[in-house]
């Protein structure tokens, strides 16, 4: 049985205020350091996208990111039902950790929000499509496989953050999620092209739910996955 909504809704809540407070601190504290090397970034957002799937992948799914709920409902994974209390509590946890970043390491780098690099902002939307889409990819297999042997699937999300981050992060600043980009764009008063990645993002992510359908899911629960039992 899967745990009761709120508390499913609770767990998203900490969990991307967790994502975007290590991930956002990461580039924020970079800045305080006068700019730290790509790969670190790459890192940083790694262990952010890690740790709250760890911490919660029994207790929610893990999905952290409005547009992974949006897309595992699209295609069949999830409940409708679900989406509404998921994306409420992402979006309110990615405020709170973006708020958390705003107090200690304070308002520079626009909290880590995300702007398109020269204003590019095809160049920008291409890959914010293409990653998002990866990463939905992921977390496909993720939830139709289970965790795997020692738990190694729930390094697949994480890995693609990372290197979009590597890759893409000079260009758009690797977004792949709009409640990661809405809180600090709110909290930093930075709306520069805000429409590329609620557009871009929810795009990559439709597209994999449109062609993407689970062959077998465990339609008496809809929750936050099932248990692994083969390799």
């Amino acid at each position: 049985m899967s745990p009761p909504i709120w508390r499913r809704a609770v767990a998203e809540l900490v969990g991307t205020a967790l994502l975007v407070g290590l991930g956002t601190g990461t580039i924020v504290l970079g800045a305080r350091l006068g700019g730290i090397p790509q790969w670190e970034l790459a890192v940083g957002w790694f262990l952010a996208v890690l740790v709250p799937i760890v911490l919660f992948i029994q207790v929610s799914g893990a999905h952290l990111n409005p547009v992974v709920t949006l897309s595992l409902a699209a295609s069949g994974r999830i409940a409708w039902r679900e989406v509404p209390p998921y994306v409420l509590g992402q979006i309110a946890g990615a405020l709170v950790g973006s708020a958390v970043v705003l107090g200690t390491l304070g308002d520079l780098a626009h909290l880590g929000a995300t702007v398109p690099a020269q204003g590019n902002v095809l160049r920008a939307f291409l890959a914010e499509a293409v990653f998002t889409a990866a990463l939905v990819a992921a977390v496909f297999v993720l939830a139709d496989r289970g965790e795997g042997r020692g738990r190694w699937r729930v390094l697949l999300p994480p890995t693609v953050v990372a290197i979009s981050t590597y890759l893409i992060g000079p260009w758009s600043g690797s977004s792949l999620n709009p409640a990661r980009t809405i809180a600090p764009a709110i909290l930093s008063a930075t709306y520069t092209d805000l429409w590329v990645y609620l557009t871009a993002i929810p795009l990559g992510a439709l597209l994999v739910a449109a062609a993407w359908k689970p062959r077998a899911v465990d339609r008496l629960d809809r929750g936050p996955g099932r248990v692994e039992i083969s390799t």
